[in-house]
């Protein structure tokens, strides 16, 4: 499942021998990078076998999915979720700069947070069209075009809290002694009610979302290539109290131990 942009986080339980699909992500045109990170396109064909459940953890971003007769823009999930691959079929995908997509909705993007609001909703028209227009194409290459022509009818201006906002979420990322919000508070200069709101109102989640959910795809990455860590030290480097926090937050989100989930990558 390797892609132009390198391989997709947040794929659990993923069968490397035998994947039940293919998933490749692709970059967006120069003058559309300030709002979207990357389109991802999903293709499988499951015809004569049991439907497949895949599992994922979620980032920061809002997506919109285009999807026969079930297109939608599908808000920041907060945990774990699930997906039901059956029959033959693909998905293509626009994800979302974190916060980007707050001057396309003009509000508080917390109110589509664990929400999919089906195409209609979101663009007054029906999404049969560009669905049969898309689905026509073979390769990504072919389908990038119709769905930035259709982005780029609906441009808003650029807002400088996007790339403010994403500087903190990279900081996050390769910084880990951020481990709690007041870290970014001092490392960005940034007032705690200041940031809470921006994030309430671009991201749709909370600035302590961010940091557990990256420490958590860091962990996880580092069970699916097959590391089995010192979970006590894991647990510090992460930003955890103790060896217990950690392993509690990773199964209320995972569903397993850390333990049960490594074994599991090694059947």
């Amino acid at each position: 499942m390797q892609s132009k942009l390198g391989k997709p986080i947040g794929l659990l339980n993923v069968n490397k021998e035998t994947p039940k699909f293919s998933v490749s992500l692709h970059s967006p045109s120069a003058d559309l990078t300030h709002f979207i990170e990357h389109y991802w396109v999903v293709c499988w064909d499951l015809r004569g076998q049991e439907p497949h459940l895949q599992e994922n953890l979620p980032h920061p971003s809002v997506h919109l999915v285009f999807e026969k007769d079930n297109s939608r823009i599908v808000g920041v999930v907060k945990g774990r979720f699930s997906v039901l691959l059956r029959e033959q079929g693909a998905v293509f995908g626009v994800k979302f700069r974190p916060g980007a997509y707050y001057p396309f909705l003009k509000k508080n993007v917390s109110e589509i947070t664990n929400r999919m609001v089906p195409f209609r909703a979101a663009f007054g028209m029906s999404s049969n069209a560009l669905e049969q227009q898309l689905f026509a194409q073979e390769t990504a290459e072919q389908m990038i075009p119709l769905a930035e022509f259709f982005i780029r009818e609906r441009l808003p201006e650029p807002d400088i809290h996007i790339d403010f906002i994403n500087t903190i979420i990279q900081g996050v990322i390769s910084d880990r002694s951020i481990v709690k919000v007041d870290d970014i508070v001092n490392r960005f200069s940034i007032p705690m009610r200041q940031l809470q709101l921006l994030f309430r109102q671009y991201v749709g989640i909370s600035p302590k979302w961010i940091i557990q959910r990256y420490r958590l795809h860091e962990a996880v990455e580092k069970m699916t290539n097959g590391d089995i860590p010192d979970w006590s030290k894991l647990a510090l480097d992460l930003g955890y109290y103790d060896q217990a926090h950690f392993i509690k937050d990773f199964k209320s989100i995972i569903g397993k131990s850390p333990e049960e989930y490594t074994k599991l990558q090694g059947e």
